[in-house]
């Protein structure tokens, strides 16, 4: 199992990213893919979530109108989508899999297989 994920960079408050992940190793769609963001200093928390067989998705409040989450089963690949930028979305953002049906809450121990990350910096 090999996630990919990319796209992070720097940008002033109010611009937008579009990060990546690429899944690989899984029977796609049957897993669900989730991007989680660690800010400085704090735990790992997740953002939102995506099953890939139906793309139903979870969102985190503190994300919900801003992110979107999509996924392009041809090509293994989600991408988060993220407008509106604040300072506070700074961090490094995981991508993360499991196995089945998920699309609740997120804490860090229901997802088995991780990306490397990719840093997001919002700043003006």
């Amino acid at each position: 199992v090999l996630l990919v994920d990319s796209g992070g960079g720097s940008v002033q408050p109010g611009g937008s990213l579009r990060l990546a992940c690429e899944v690989s190793g899984f029977t796609v769609p049957f897993v669900s893919i989730g991007w989680f963001h660690q800010a400085p200093g704090k735990e790992r928390e997740g953002v939102s979530c995506i099953y890939m067989n139906d793309g139903s998705t979870y969102y985190a409040r503190s994300v919900e109108g801003r992110f979107t989450l999509s996924r392009d089963n041809a090509k293994n690949t989600v991408l988060l989508q993220m407008n509106a930028l604040k300072p506070e979305d700074t961090g490094v953002y995981y991508c993360a899999a499991r196995w089945g049906y998920y699309s609740q809450a997120m804490p860090r121990s229901a997802f088995d297989f991780w990306g490397q990350g990719t840093q997001v910096t919002v700043s003006s």
